[in-house]
């Protein structure tokens, strides 16, 4: 049980830590006593619930950020990780000083606002704020914080800019004229499997031929290329099977007969029977082919996006979608292309209505469909 007493006109808190070690804090010159009250409440609050730090030993934000980067460095892909050391770098400065303890709900919100009315694009804020909140976790993780002011935080929305991000899909009316403008029949077949399979841009430049099911028409997705090093897939989900048409299937046939044989069996091997390079790609025949069609200037990552859109427009289960694509789960299908589903759906509101009342006979049917010939003759 904390106590308060007066020292040489000091208010002094007496208390016993979290760890049952004797410790007194003096306030300020000039504190009163309900100041003094005040603090000892709160001291009382923190050896409560085991979070206690002396002022001196209580780490700033920044060493708590950089702690927390060094344990990301084994669990994170390196890219992943460079982008968490360069949030730190460079966007906490205003917060780096804090005590982390002293970091609330209302200092985030601020710390929010400032970023978005400097002009920041929201994709990025919102990649600074999941570093911030994976931060502010850690810190609760090791008993510096009790609770994440950052889970509470009110999060930016999108005000009517047109976001870097903004999914921007090719129609099927556009898709051949694209394909017919590329040069060279490796790169024309990477396109196209990237539109009629939808694999992420560092899954087709790892893929081998091994990956290829023929039997099956599948594509078996096991690994992933990106910034010159090998990678297992993203996430368990992420290691897949895609199924492919006959007509994709004979496509890489056709490249098969003509590619070059590499020892590492890449289906899209470079000059130097490596995998491609992904900027060169993009500049040299991706970007050129988009603008021989007259098509707009859409990112390689669109070309996945078209293929969801294109299973979404046909209708196929969400379920499905999700396994194809390689997410984690249908909620992250739902939430990336929600927009895409269609608002009005009069074939779906048939179908239910042939099968419950189609074969019955049922009179009231007969009724309903009486009313709506008379109505129609009249009106």
């Amino acid at each position: 049980m904390a106590c308060i007493s007066k020292r040489r006109d000091r208010w002094v808190i007496d208390f016993y830590d979290n760890r049952g070690k004797r410790r007194w804090k003096t306030l300020p010159k000039g504190s009163t006593k309900a100041n003094a009250k005040e603090a000892m409440r709160d001291i009382e609050d923190q050896v409560k619930k085991g979070i206690y730090l002396p002022e001196r030993k209580t780490p700033l934000f920044s060493e708590v950020a950089q702690s927390w980067l060094e344990q990301k460095k084994l669990n994170v892909r390196i890219t992943t990780w460079n982008m968490y050391e360069g949030h730190i770098k460079i966007h906490f400065n205003s917060i780096s000083n804090y005590k982390i303890n002293r970091i609330t709900t209302a200092i985030v919100e601020k710390f929010i606002t400032e970023k978005q009315t400097s002009g920041m694009n929201l994709t990025t804020l919102k990649k600074i704020i999941v570093t911030f909140n994976q931060i502010m976790k850690y810190a609760v993780r090791h008993g510096y914080i009790d609770y994440n002011p950052v889970r509470d935080a009110e999060r930016p929305k999108k005000r009517g800019k047109i976001e870097d991000s903004e999914i921007i899909v090719l129609t099927p009316s556009q898709i051949a004229p694209f394909l017919e403008n590329v040069t060279g029949l490796k790169y024309r077949t990477l396109f196209m499997l990237a539109i009629m399979a939808g694999p992420r841009q560092g899954e087709i430049l790892g893929l081998k031929w091994s990956d290829v099911d023929w039997k099956n028409c599948q594509l078996h997705i096991q690994r992933t290329y990106n910034k010159r090093k090998w990678y297992q897939p993203k996430t368990a989900s992420s290691n897949r099977k895609i199924d492919l048409g006959p007509i994709m299937i004979t496509a890489l046939k056709k490249w098969k007969l003509a590619c070059p044989p590499n020892e590492l069996d890449l289906i899209f091997p470079s000059k130097l029977n490596q995998p491609l390079a992904e900027s060169s790609m993009v500049k040299r025949f991706f970007k050129p082919a988009l603008k021989k069609a007259g098509l707009p200037d859409i990112r390689f990552h669109d070309l996945r996006h078209t293929f969801a859109s294109l299973l979404i427009e046909q209708g196929e289960n969400l379920k499905y979608i999700q396994t194809q694509l390689g997410h984690s789960d249908p909620t992250v299908t739902l939430k990336v292309y929600a927009h895409l589903m269609k608002p009005v759906n009069q074939e779906s509101a048939c179908k239910l209505e042939n099968t419950i009342f189609g074969t019955t006979g049922s009179k009231v049917v007969a009724e309903i469909k009486k009313d709506v010939t008379v109505n129609s003759a009249t009106s």
